[in-house]
């Protein structure tokens, strides 16, 4: 026997008793969806290797990125903004745009095994949503200059996108709205309104009204969208010394991925425009001779879930939040968007996994020896390819933000969503400002 085929024996063996990536986060996202943030704690901490969230990994790249943007989240839910900052930090120098090229130098492993043996590409969205989060965690305590860092992160990337990729995927709401508030509070008006105006690319929102008014009033940035939002704003003047509430709720999941089987007639049809002619041509005479009938690849996890609002009330009167963003939408069309190329890729794999077979034969001396190892090798080939199912487990499905002004003093802001409730009690300076967040993971 060869040594290829000894090499492709060894790895299918070993392969063979891997799991996938969503099988690796279920005990996560089964303690979330039962409420136990703790626990689901201490399941990303084994998976990362650490003893407590207070460590960080040796390695923070591969899959270890990923469990610490899962495990970010959950700290923002258990309220621990700091650490949740470290680990979007760090986890953000690991995790790159989605590039669905393909090409020479793609891992051997990729094309021939799982699409979870090469480094993990993020969507726009998540790639956009880790500075955006990140922004939540340096508001709630304070620290508009970390937040501002953040905001020009933010900014990089979405220029980079608008730049490289379709334009729709570098507008996403909360984040510019956010970056906004953080350069209205730092005194930096002009900066303000030129992410305001980004925000009002995204979607309406009502509650930018009396901030971009009185931004107009001594800054220089002007754009009809801001003059649109600003005609809205109550006539009626906030005092001077009046101060000013936020308060942002993250709840929910976005779906994960699972892997799934599809005849390869479907598959074709799903990647009918990312496939080269070749391999279409290769893949439809494999089908017609019954070689291949099944292709395996990721696909989003079903989901029912209805989203009911988050309720809020303020010193004891219900006041109302708007929906900055549904990531869960986001997502799904993010992956329609990508689906062509993910299966096109599925295909290649099978289309090699042939190759592979063929090689078998040849390799072999006798020639029925020779097919029943091509065969065998194409059908343990199949049976373990992995599809990639990573993602950003623990990213939350909605984003809700609420913004008050109010008088200076002690307030009592009292949330819940998704099941889970929390008072708030903040001391406000005359002209100041505090930010509340709420983050429920289920």
């Amino acid at each position: 026997m060869s040594r290829f085929v000894r090499f492709v024996l060894v790895c299918s063996v070993w392969i063979a008793g891997c799991a996938s990536h969503s099988d690796h986060t279920q005990a996560i996202r089964t303690a979330l969806d039962a409420g136990d943030a703790e626990r689901a704690l201490e399941a990303v901490n084994e998976r990362l290797d650490v003893d407590s969230a207070n460590e960080l990994p040796d390695d923070t790249g591969g899959e270890n990125a990923l469990f610490l943007l899962d495990r970010s989240m959950i700290l923002q839910q258990l309220e621990k903004y700091e650490l949740s900052s470290r680990d979007l930090r760090v986890a953000d120098k690991s995790i790159d745009l989605l590039d669905l090229s393909r090409n020479a130098t793609d891992d051997i492993g990729r094309y021939l095994f799982s699409d979870e043996t090469g480094p993990y590409k993020a969507p726009a969205y998540e790639k956009l949503l880790i500075n955006t989060l990140n922004m939540v965690n340096y508001l709630v305590r304070g620290d508009l200059s970390g937040a501002r860092v953040e905001a020009r992160r933010l900014a990089v990337m979405q220029r980079y996108l608008s730049t490289h990729e379709d334009e729709r995927r570098a507008l996403l709401g909360p984040g510019s709205y956010l970056a906004g508030f953080t350069f209205e509070k730092s005194g930096r008006g002009d900066e303000a309104l030129r992410y305001y105006d980004e925000a009002l690319a995204y979607a309406e929102y009502p509650s930018l009204a009396g901030p971009v008014q009185r931004l107009l009033a001594s800054g220089g940035y002007r754009s009809p969208r801001l003059a649109k939002v600003a005609s809205a704003a109550s006539a009626e003047e906030p005092s001077a010394d009046s101060a000013e509430l936020l308060v942002i709720v993250s709840y929910g999941r976005v779906p994960h991925k699972v892997a799934q089987r599809v005849p390869i007639g479907l598959a074709l049809t799903y990647a009918s425009d990312a496939l080269s002619p070749d391999d279409r041509q290769r893949a439809a005479y494999l089908a017609g001779q019954g070689l291949v009938t099944w292709v395996n690849y990721p696909e989003l996890a079903p989901t029912t879930i209805m989203f009911d609002r988050p309720t809020v009330s303020l010193d004891g009167g219900s006041v109302e939040l708007e929906t900055a963003v549904a990531v869960d939408d986001e997502a799904r069309r993010a992956w329609e968007d990508a689906r062509g190329a993910i299966v096109a890729s599925a295909i290649t794999r099978m289309l090699t996994r042939v190759v592979v077979g063929e090689g078998a034969r040849h390799a072999a001396k006798n020639n029925v020896v020779g097919a029943l190892l091509s065969l065998g090798l194409q059908a343990t080939l199949t049976a373990t390819d992995v599809p990639d199912t990573r993602s950003w487990t623990t990213l939350p499905a909605r984003m809700a933000i609420g913004r008050f002004r109010v008088p200076p003093g002690n307030h009592t802001v009292d949330l819940s969503a998704r099941g889970r409730r929390k008072r708030a009690r903040v001391t406000l300076e005359p002209g100041g400002f505090a930010v509340v967040a709420h983050t429920v993971l289920r």
